[in-house]
């Protein structure tokens, strides 16, 4: 049932009236470490750690789908950038810029066999074996603007955007097999749908930008890429959410900076999927009470996956984290805007 409803949901098709829970970013804090007795930086680099953290989405937390892909570094690493995969109170970081201009990529022909890749592809296996039909597999990717950040450096990436368009076009245009690839690997391996990452946040990409870099180019991985793509963009994206629904993706995973959820839905229309609704800093720093409050207006705003905006804080309290299910698959109806 859990598969199920929430593969509709990410398409928008779940008529049901059921409430879904997940996110297709990271549930690991040190509470769910503590309590599965597998720990970050193992949960990044041993594909059975791996396999432990994300399955604990389902079988602790209750959300219906799992995800186990806990950085932003792995493409970074295949690639062959320095990562420092961090531990149970740091996240990874990958090193210094690798490339300096478009002509310096290089994509490798063992891209998916180096650990970077290989470690999350089995971890997946492993996932879709244990699960079957129980709950969603969603693997993750990061688009070409965010792996630019790694391999050009954010300041010098962004610079290019405004002195060389056509040049941060081409390194776009060249990295988005990365993305294909690892993406299509997932899917081989057991993922149902995939999260596409790409940190063109307001404060590092403008609408405008988003309009000229991204818009197209994040239309051509939604026809691509043969499974559904669930968007994620940190920050207020109330600028873009227009350009997003034209994209052919179905469904956008959204940071609360954006909006209360009703302002959400009615931004992204009656078309376009949504996941989360639950505020970070709320899952950090609240109570219960107020999560499951959440949860419900979010519900009630017709939000199609609740949970988490964003990868949740790692000192996030664990009863914090269940509080998102605590509202139950209450019926609800679906309000045309």
């Amino acid at each position: 049932m859990s598969r199920e409803l929430f593969l509709k949901s990410v398409v928008r098709e779940n008529d049901s009236g059921m409430t879904v829970f997940g996110t297709g970013t990271s549930i690991v804090c040190r509470d769910v470490m503590e309590s599965v007795k597998t720990y970050l930086p193992q949960g990044h680099i041993e594909p059975e750690a791996m396999f432990n953290l994300a399955l604990a989405g389902h079988t602790l937390l209750g959300f219906d789908v799992v995800m186990p892909l806990f950085s932003t570094c792995h493409e970074a690493a295949s690639m062959g950038c320095s990562v420092k995969w961090g531990g149970p109170e740091m996240m990874p970081e990958s090193g210094g810029p690798i490339f300096k201009t478009s002509d310096d990529i290089n994509i490798p022909a063992d891209l998916l066999a180096r650990p970077g890749c290989a470690v999350p592809l089995k971890a997946i296996a492993m996932l879709r074996k244990e699960l079957g039909d129980e709950a969603a597999v969603c693997g993750k990717v990061f688009g070409s603007w965010t792996q630019a950040y790694h391999y050009f450096g954010i300041e010098n990436f962004l610079i290019k955007t405004i002195t060389e368009p056509d040049e941060v076009k081409r390194i776009l245009e060249k990295l988005m097999p990365v993305t294909i690839q690892f993406a299509q690997a997932q899917i081989e391996a057991g993922a149902d749908c995939i999260l596409l990452g790409d940190h063109a946040t307001r404060d590092l990409c403008s609408p405008s930008s988003y309009k000229e870099f991204l818009m197209d180019m994040h239309a051509q991985l939604a026809d691509a890429v043969k499974a559904p793509l669930i968007l994620h963009i940190c920050g207020n994206t109330s600028d873009r959410i227009s350009y997003i629904s034209r994209t052919g993706l179905p469904c956008f995973h959204w940071d609360t900076k954006t909006g209360s959820p009703q302002e959400v839905r009615n931004l992204a229309g009656e078309k376009l999927s949504l996941m989360g609704g639950i505020s970070n800093l709320r899952l950090l720093n609240g109570t219960p009470d107020e999560i499951a409050e959440m949860a419900f207006s979010a519900a009630c705003a017709d939000i199609d996956i609740i949970g988490p905006e964003c990868a949740i804080p790692l000192t996030t309290p664990l009863a914090n984290l269940k509080a998102i299910t605590s509202i139950g698959r209450k019926k609800r109806i679906r309000r045309k805007i």
